[in-house]
Parts: C-alpha cells; sequence; structure tokens
C-alpha cells in the first residue's frame, strides 16, 4: 500500500529504486563470568587501535578534504587515550574486551551529547566506532552497507561517515536515515557526493527490503510502494536531469537577468581539483562553472593538531588556493575553533556550554596572536597570488567585535572585510555591522541552531532547524534588507543555499550570492534560470507567510 513518509529533505535530487536497510550494530553476547584482565585490556584496545587505522586509511582515500578531515578526526577519536582509560577502568571492574568498549563509547556518548555544539556532532562517530571495535573482537563482519547485487536506495538508522563517503551513486541511488539532521555529517556528505538525502525520516527504519520507494530529496518525500514501472520513469527524469546539469554553464542569473553569484564551499585547494575548476588550457573537463569560494574554511588547516600551524605554512595553504579558485575570487573565513571544535594547542579551559562560550573570533580575546599570525599570512598569501581577498570572521555578535577585526584586517592591507552572521544579535543588527565592514555572509547552519535554541545533531528536534522555518527566513531578510540600503552584499554560505528551490526565496528575499558544494551548483543554476527575480520574490513572500516549513515547501512551487 503507498504511503508518504515526510522528513528533512538535505540533498536535492529525485531517485527511485527498492529499499535495502544497513546492517545493524554487533550485538553483545552475555558477559563473560571469570575475565582475566591483561589478555582482555589487550584485546579491546587493539580492536580499537585496529579501527583507528581503517579508519585512517580510508581517509586516505577520500574523495574530498571535507570526507578525509571528518574520517581523520574519527580515527583520533578511536586512538584518544581518555577513551582508553574508560576501557581499562571497564576492565579493571570485571568487564570483558567487548563490554568494557561498549561502555565505554556509551560514557562518551554522553559526554559529547551533554556538552553540545560540535561535541554533539561526534556522538554518532562513536556509535560506529564502538560498532567496528566490537565486530573485531567478537570475530564479526564489520558493519557495513548492504551489496543486494543491483543498484538501490540505501536506508538506515543514521550513517556513519566511514560508510557515507565512499559511496558509489551508481549503486547506491539515495540515502534515507530515520534520525540525523540538516547539519549532520550524513547530510554534508550526501551533498558532497550529490546523493538525493532525506533524514530524520520517522518510520522509515520500518519500510521492508526489497520495497519500490521514490526520494525527492529538496522536498524531504519519501513515497513507498510505488511500483516498478513509476521507479524506472521517475529514475529516467533524474537521469535527463543529471545530463542538463552537466552541461549547465555560466554564471548565475534569473530569467529576467537578475545575477546571483554561485560560489564553492571549500576546506583546501584539494577541493579544487579538475572537477570543479575544468582544464586551466580550456581542454577536458570543463568541472562546475562556479564564480568563484563563497567559503573558504580555514580551520581544516588547525584542526587535530597538537601545535599551531606556523605563519609558512599557513602562507603556502592560502596562497594555493588563491591561485586555484575559479575567477579568482575567494571569501576566507577566519579560524573557526574553541572550545566546541577543540583545539589542544589553543589551551582553553574547559565550559559548561561550549557553544555559548569561547569560539570562532571569539579565541581572539584570549589568544589574539592566533587570529593576527592568520591575518598576516592570508595578506601575504594575497601578495604573492596577486589576489583580493574578502576575508570575515566568525561568531560576530557586536558592533565592536566587528569594528575591532575590521581595523586588524584593514591594517594589513586587506580591502574586503566582512563577518559570518551566525546569532540573531548579528542578524538584528545587520546595518550598523555593515557601517563597518564591507559584507556580510550568512551562516543559515549556526543561525538555526541560535534562533531556535535546538542542538544541530538532536534528532528530536530537526524539524526546528530546517532551513524553510519563517523566523529563519525573516532574519535572512533583515540582513538582505540591510545590505541593499548599504549597498553593500550580503550572501548565505550555510546548508541552505544548496537546495534549489530555497535558493528562490532568498534571491527573492535579497541575497545576492549562495555559496555551496560543487555538486549542488549546477541544480541551483538551473533553478535561478527558471525563475524570474519577481517570481523569487513571490516565493519569498509566500515562504515567510507560512505557518511551517512543509506548508512553505507546498506553497512555493518550481516554475
Amino acid at each position: 500500500m503507498a504511503e508518504t513518509l515526510r522528513g528533512l529533505g538535505v540533498s536535492p535530487g529525485r531517485a527511485a529504486g527498492r529499499v535495502y536497510r544497513m546492517a545493524g550494530p554487533p550485538l553483545l553476547p552475555a558477559p563473560a563470568q571469570a575475565v582475566d584482565a591483561e589478555p582482555a585490556l589487550s584485546e579491546a584496545l587493539s580492536a580499537l587501535r585496529a579501527t583507528a587505522a581503517e579508519l585512517a586509511a580510508r581517509a586516505e582515500k577520500a574523495p574530498d578534504t571535507t570526507s578525509r578531515e571528518i574520517l581523520e578526526a574519527q580515527s583520533f577519536i578511536a586512538d584518544d587515550p581518555g577513551l582508553h582509560e574508560s576501557v581499562e577502568e571497564n576492565i579493571g571492574a570485571g568487564m570483558d574486551a567487548a563490554h568494557a568498549i561498549d561502555a565505554a563509547c556509551a560514557h562518551h556518548r554522553r559526554a559529547l551529547l551533554e556538552a553540545g555544539g560540535y561535541f554533539a556532532e561526534r556522538a554518532a562517530d562513536l556509535d560506529d566506532i564502538r560498532n567496528r571495535a566490537v565486530a573485531v573482537v567478537l570475530g564479526l563482519p564489520m558493519p557495513g552497507v548492504p551489496d543486494p547485487g543491483h543498484p538501490f536506495i540505501l536506508v538506515a538508522d543514521d550513517l556513519a561517515p566511514a560508510d557515507t563517503v565512499n559511496l558509489d551513486p551508481s549503486v547506491v541511488l539515495a540515502l534515507l536515515t530515520e534520525k540525523g539532521g540538516p547539519t549532520s555529517h550524513t547530510a554534508i556528505l550526501a551533498r558532497a557526493r550529490g546523493l538525493p538525502a532525506v533524514v530524520a525520516c520517522r518510520g522509515v527504519i520500518g519500510v521492508g527490503d526489497g520495497t519500490w520507494v521514490s526520494v525527492d530529496g529538496a522536498r524531504g518525500e519519501v513515497e513507498t510502494g510505488i511500483g516498478e514501472e513509476a521507479a524506472a520513469e521517475i529514475q529516467r527524469q533524474a537521469s535527463a536531469d543529471r545530463r542538463r546539469s552537466a552541461t549547465s554553464r555560466g554564471p548565475g542569473r534569473t530569467s529576467d537577468d537578475h545575477p546571483v553569484k554561485l560560489l564553492l564551499n571549500i576546506g583546501s585547494v584539494d577541493d579544487l581539483g579538475p572537477a570543479v575548476t575544468g582544464s586551466p588550457s580550456g581542454e577536458g573537463p570543463a568541472g562546475v562553472d562556479a564564480e568563484g569560494v563563497g567559503l573558504f574554511r580555514t580551520e581544516f588547516l588547525f584542526l587535530d593538531r597538537r601545535e599551531a600551524p606556523g605563519y609558512e605554512e599557513q602562507v603556502a595553504a592560502y596562497e594555493a588556493v588563491f591561485r586555484a579558485a575559479p575567477g579568482g575570487h575567494v571569501v576566507i573565513r577566519t579560524l573557526d575553533a574553541g572550545t566546541d571544535k577543540p583545539l589542544p594547542f589553543l589551551g582553553l579551559p574547559e565550559e559548561p556550554n561550549p557553544a555559548l562560550g569561547i569560539r570562532g573570533l571569539r579565541v581572539s580575546r584570549v589568544r589574539p596572536e592566533v587570529l593576527d599570525t592568520q591575518l598576516d599570512a592570508i595578506a601575504e598569501a594575497a601578495r604573492a597570488a596577486g589576489a583580493q581577498p574578502w576575508v570575515m570572521a566568525p561568531m560576530v555578535t557586536t558592533v565592536s567585535e566587528a569594528a575591532d577585526f575590521a581595523g586588524r584586517a584593514r591594517a594589513r592591507g586587506i580591502t574586503h572585510v566582512g563577518a559570518m552572521v551566525e546569532v540573531p544579535a548579528a542578524a538584528l543588527r545587520a546595518g550598523r555591522l555593515l557601517n563597518e565592514l564591507d559584507f556580510l555572509s550568512i551562516g543559515t547552519n549556526d543561525l538555526s541552531q541560535y534562533t531556535f535554541a535546538s542542538d544541530r545533531q538532536h534528532g528530536e528536534l530537526a524539524d526546528l532547524l530546517d532551513p524553510w522555518q519563517a523566523a529563519l527566513l525573516q532574519l535572512i531578510a533583515d540582513c538582505a534588507a540591510a545590505g541593499q540600503a548599504a549597498g553593500k552584499p550580503v550572501g548565505v554560505c550555510g546548508e541552505a543555499a544548496a537546495d534549489p528551490l530555497l535558493a528562490t526565496v532568498l534571491v527573492g528575499l535579497g541575497v545576492t550570492s549562495l555559496s555551496m558544494s560543487a555538486p549542488s551548483i549546477a541544480p541551483v543554476r538551473d533553478s535561478l534560470a527558471a525563475h524570474s527575480l519577481a517570481r523569487c520574490r513571490d516565493n519569498a513572500r509566500v515562504a515567510l507567510g507560512a505557518d511551517d516549513p512543509l506548508q512553505a515547501r507546498k506553497l512555493v512551487l518550481p516554475d
């Protein structure tokens, strides 16, 4: 019997096929009655080290920087001395190796969830580490993706990064999860792989293996029991859409030629390979034809290190991006880290609520030399590459913070200085911020979290973080209006920019640029090209007036 399930559409596109569910985690046997502590500890630690090594090996083969950094961080967690100490304590209390690993991971998982923010985002990684290490101890097959022998739609309670990064889009047609949110690793990696995905989809785990379903990754809808013929037609249409996207070229524009810059989110120069930039000679792959980089996340250079990267290392990393970026346009974000993205070399104290503590630009209050060195390196790299970078600070909250950052950047010859809008305070004072700055870039992921007081990884609250929420759109509209009044650009670099239909709403609100992962560029370009600016403004008005995201999606229809 046909049924429509709804969740959060986090990676656009349509697909249809039979669903197959991810194998469940390895089940623990009954606890051992008598445990020899020394061999049990050796067995448990060997399993964790083997898991760390396997994740590190997967990281080396990852297709992009984002995937690699996520897997490397997961490998560090598996090899973390604190986790190993917990295992040792559990074995000392009489547990066998498998139960000691299970209990230690559960303990650390609870601690991460209580910490919130970036720490909470790592909780699902611990589940994956637990499953892999326990499987090693018990001699069971490693949990992983099923192989039915034909293309299929993957269903899971949640997906670990190690299982997501190497999915073959010709085999796995779409991803469906019962848990997760719009900024979960599953969502981020699905977009990077160009796979339609719906998360926080209640009831999907109960759909039986082999059931024919259709997936709409933009609207967050899953229709079950559709039949093989209907599935074949949907796949035919999806293939036609992909072929059109492969030939999509040119700058972002509405149908009546209103310009909207389409930019890339990257973590390093590795994300600007031939598949993105095309062949410099004009021969070979044409790439995604982006108009530049809208978000260069520099923290990937800093994460999981005991010492800060030196000045020369930073200069080389930034210069490489300036030289490789399409169109030469790069918006570089200074270090977005702190107690919610722990960096040992910062030496920051533990905080009861890291999401509300020393993070982003606030780190410069206690370690100003870290920001100063980074700004020096950016300025030198720009001079060496002949570039004119746009530099912005994360977690700007007040006008005085904006003014201080702008002064420090301009003192180094950086002429385009901006800020991320990630907290409601910044959005509400956008006009005043723009008195000190040259541009704003809205990070919808954090702005949603702080607007709705909802943790980004809390599965039960994922609907509050839906980027179609009217309150979030109102804050974006206020920022865009401030930009128009000041004659200065306001872009969106959060995950909301990758939704082709929502892109029309954002443009209608007055946003001047959209930044996203490479696979999303062509669908967003095509969506804008099918809408006039007047239609985009109508879509914005309708979305702002909707009572909830579901109603907004129903009322805002594609041309």
